[in-house]
């Protein structure tokens, strides 16, 4: 009984995460500030893209649909809204994952400045190990291929009569969050010498809070310029949500030999 409602302290626990990483706009506005440049930059490519989609959706949708050229017309309207919806939803989670992707990648240097800065005021020393520009290539191709993945799946079950526009927007979001929290505080866990597969046991560990976290990140991706504005919270948030992701006693390797 008691099972559900930690669960659920914990979901909204990670999504405060994320708010308290907006915090960081008294703390450091200037940082946070450079912060969008790069999301700015990314927003606007992928916006492009999204309004040309929008504005191709019917003549898609028709191009996609011929076997319902002879179909009565209200089913055959019905058929292509669920399409066109589900095309449009599935492009929308996997622009969320592009742009985090790129944007991490494009904008390493004010984003290290910033994870750097809510290192040194939360745990005193920001760790030095760093997993250097090709790691940072293979994490982003990592989550492109994912988010390609969870934008089939949500596609796939958006088109399930009824209940399929509904069913494949939870789905998505919920996919797309946990991935948006497996990405973003990687930073933060693999300065500490902790490889994908211990990062991922460790967010395991904590489902719901790091979902919570990964959902709200995506809810606020998915508002209009919502994501440029998220983007330096998100990263602070991340940063935070790693730290309540590890063991009590660790500590990173390189804060140790320092001490040492």
């Amino acid at each position: 009984m008691s099972a559900a409602p930690s669960a659920g302290r914990e979901f909204l626990r990670g999504a405060r995460t994320l708010l308290g990483g907006f915090g960081w706009w008294r703390v450091r506005p200037g940082l946070m500030l450079l912060g969008l440049v790069p999301a700015a930059i990314v927003s606007l490519v992928l916006g492009a893209g999204l309004v040309t989609l929008g504005a191709w959706i019917v003549p898609l949708t028709d191009a996609l649909t011929p076997f319902t050229d002879g179909w009565p017309g209200l089913w055959a309207t019905l058929l292509r809204i669920a399409v066109g919806t589900a095309v449009f939803g599935a492009a929308l989670l996997l622009a969320a994952t592009l742009f985090t992707a790129l944007t991490l990648l494009i904008g390493e240097p004010f984003y290290d400045r910033i994870w750097r800065g809510v290192e040194r005021v939360e745990t005193g020393l920001a760790p030095d190990r760093d997993p250097g520009f090709w790691a940072g290539v293979a994490d982003a191709i990592s989550l492109i291929v994912r988010g390609v993945l969870a934008a089939l799946l949500a596609f796939a079950i958006g088109l399930v009569p009824l209940v399929g526009g509904a069913l494949g927007a939870v789905t998505g979001v919920a996919l797309s969050g946990w991935i948006l929290a497996d990405e973003l505080s990687a930073r933060a866990l693999n300065a500490r010498g902790i490889g994908h597969r211990e990062r991922r046991r460790l967010l395991r560990a904590h489902r719901a809070r790091a979902l919570g976290f990964g959902v709200a990140t995506q809810l606020c991706f998915l508002i209009p310029l919502g994501a440029v504005l998220t983007m330096p919270a998100a990263v602070v948030g991340a940063a935070r949500l790693a730290h309540g992701v590890l063991p009590p006693a660790s500590e990173p390797r390189d804060m140790a030999d320092s001490e040492a």
